[in-house]
C-alpha cells in the first residue's frame, strides 16, 4: 500500500509552483573522493613450490620410517 502525496500547500520548503529553493535538499554526491586508508596488499592464491616440497619430504620420511619398522618386526 502506498502513502498518498502530501498536500502541496502544507509541505515545508516548497516555493510557489512546487519548486525547491537552493540549499533545501542535500547534494547528490559527497565532495570527498578516494579511500580513507590504504588497502592491504592482496594475498597470494595457491601454494608455492617450497611448502609443497617440504610436505612431500616429511611424508617420504614418515613412510620410510614406517617401512623400516615393518621390516624390523618381520626380520
Amino acid at each position: 500500500m502506498t502513502t498518498p502525496d502530501p498536500e502541496p500547500r502544507r509541505s515545508p520548503g516548497l516555493e510557489p509552483g512546487g519548486g525547491v529553493p537552493p540549499g533545501e535538499t542535500p547534494p547528490a554526491e559527497g565532495g570527498i573522493s578516494g579511500i580513507s586508508h590504504p588497502e592491504p596488499p592482496e594475498l597470494r592464491k595457491g601454494w608455492g613450490a617450497m611448502p609443497l616440497v617440504l610436505i612431500m619430504v616429511v611424508v617420504a620420511l614418515i613412510a620410510i620410517g614406517l617401512i623400516a619398522m615393518v621390516v624390523a618386526l618381520i626380520a
